[in-house]
């Protein structure tokens, strides 16, 4: 179930807190439902796409939506198609697809414009959870490629260069490491700009804002993180920077819940399990990230006389797939959990079901609802 007016309200609050010269753009990897994707147009500067696919399902709906296209392992084709359908960006992952992109280009005789994907290295700064870069991942390329780059990209006129992306880590819940990774963005630019006499018009910072699942209560300050930010630019007053950032999961993970009903409830050993009726094939979240899920419980009756149940007793939520890893919560304490009630997952709106093995054991696909 999706609340689109709520869903409407965070994307508002969310880009009015940005500071100047700053834009949102959504990550729609996070969640391609075509009412989220509407809801957000609106509020959101566009949307970032990963695939041809993802282009593909932007275009044919949002035309005229700004699209920024990233990810790793571009083919051919979807650069082509990048350039036919008018991407504005194109975030280049390595010096091959650079090479690809200006002989696409020249072919075509188009322009098309781009940032680097760098992946600094990173000594002292702390990592999350999910790390996207400062050590060895497939994202990006090595900044001791970028003079190949500017050479590639000197030898043609075709495809111009507004700057870099970076987008180093994910599930970044601590506003001020946040701000201190992006102090290193923008200072490294800055060297950047002298060392290679480059004129630097964008720096893309990516999303990695992170979701509290394990303490709803403590999430990512928003607010207090843009009064940071705010201050930060002010140091860079005198660049002509447009700052983007491409968040996913923090704009619609909230706005989201799955809900299944206890169809059994029993005890092995010494442990208390509830088996939901879905899974981790509908809401693959808890299984990806390797934690206890938020969740709420909706009772079926005010009766538990002859409900088989358990009470007052650590329970672990599962579904119904015949694999031990379709887990949603390990050993959480409840007051009470009968068949017949409803758990209620919370924090379902991002990376849920878009994300999950549909297809495994063949069960039903869930009902999906987009609450007005």
């Amino acid at each position: 179930m999706y609340d689109l007016p709520e869903l409407r309200h965070r994307a508002q609050g969310i880009v009015e807190c940005l500071p100047p010269g700053c834009e949102m753009f959504y990550a729609a990897k996070a969640n391609p439902a075509l009412p989220v994707l509407g809801a957000l147009a609106p509020f959101v500067h566009g949307f970032e796409v990963a695939s041809g696919g993802e282009l593909d399902w932007v275009r044919r709906h949002f035309p005229d939506t700004p699209v920024i296209f990233g990810g790793p392992g571009k083919l051919a084709s979807d650069l082509e198609k990048a350039i036919d359908q008018n991407v504005e960006l194109i975030h280049v992952e390595s010096l091959l697809e650079l090479q690809r992109l200006c002989d696409i280009a020249g072919r075509r005789q188009a322009h098309q414009d781009i940032l680097l994907r760098i992946n600094l290295e990173l000594a002292d700064t702390p990592s999350t959870r999910l790390t996207m870069g400062g050590v060895s991942t497939p994202f990006g390329m090595e900044e001791a490629c970028i003079p190949d780059a500017l050479a590639l990209l000197g030898r043609q006129d075709r495809v111009r260069l507004r700057g870099f992306h970076f987008h180093l880590m994910s599930h970044q819940l601590d506003e001020k490491r946040h701000l201190g990774l992006i102090k290193h963005y923008l200072e490294t630019v800055r060297a950047w700009e002298a060392r290679y006499d480059l004129t630097i018009t964008e720096i893309n910072v990516g999303g990695g804002i992170g979701i509290n699942y394990t303490r709803p209560d403590r999430q990512f300050d928003w607010s207090g993180f843009c009064s940071g930010l705010d201050e930060l630019l002010q140091v860079y007053s005198d660049r002509a920077w447009k700052i983007r950032f491409e968040c996913g999961r923090f704009i619609t993970a909230p706005c989201g819940f799955y809900v299944g009903e206890v169809l059994d409830v029993k005890r092995c050993g010494e442990e208390w399990f509830a088996i939901c009726r879905g899974g981790t094939h509908h809401f693959r979240t808890p299984a990806a990230q390797a934690h206890n899920h938020p969740f709420e419980m909706l009772p079926a009756t005010n009766s538990r006389a002859e409900i088989p149940g358990v009470a007052n007793h650590p329970v672990t939520l599962v579904g119904q797939l015949c694999t031990p890893k379709d887990v949603f919560a390990r050993r959480v304490q409840v007051e009470w959990l009968g068949v017949g009630d409803l758990v209620v997952f919370r924090y379902a709106g991002a990376y849920a079901w878009n994300i999950s093995h549909q297809a495994f054991l063949m069960h039903p696909h869930p009902k999906e609802y987009f609450i007005e």
